[in-house]
């Protein structure tokens, strides 16, 4: 992925994050989601005062991407307002990895701060032991 589809990741994520609704902790974060053909999908988190049905930035896009027809994800920009880039949480990591093991992801700040991974080191093994034995998948 080119240097320009990044910045264009991480100002879509930018954007999304304005729209974030963060009561609760204040922690505002955008996701823009980008797929084999080009096409970007934003997310921001919506909390919830049961924190347990907080809907993640990540996770948001990845459902506006399935439900507009496309699931060939190759990368994700993740932006907060933190003092380091913060990376999805492990639940949005197995989802991600439901797509593609190997998506790129970027972490940044509104202040500039960048860090990339590949989803293969934050979730070496994400299907070892699920559904083992339990029926052929």
């Amino acid at each position: 992925m080119s240097v320009t589809k990044y910045n264009e990741l991480i100002s879509a994520a930018t954007a999304a994050r304005d729209l974030a609704y963060a009561p609760y902790s204040g922690f505002q974060v955008g996701a823009a989601l980008a797929t084999n053909a080009g096409k970007i999908y934003t997310g921001c988190n919506v909390e919830n005062v049961s924190l347990g049905l907080t809907i993640c930035a990540e996770r948001s896009a990845i459902a506006t991407a399935i439900a507009q027809g496309s699931k060939d994800f190759v990368a994700i920009a993740v932006v907060t307002a933190g003092k380091k880039p913060a990376v999805p949480c492990g639940a949005c990591r197995q989802v991600m990895a439901e797509f593609n093991p190997s998506m790129k992801i970027i972490a940044a700040t509104v202040d500039g701060k960048v860090q990339e991974f590949d989803l293969a080191e934050l979730l070496p093994f994400p299907s070892q032991g699920i559904l083992e034995g339990s029926r052929d998948v």
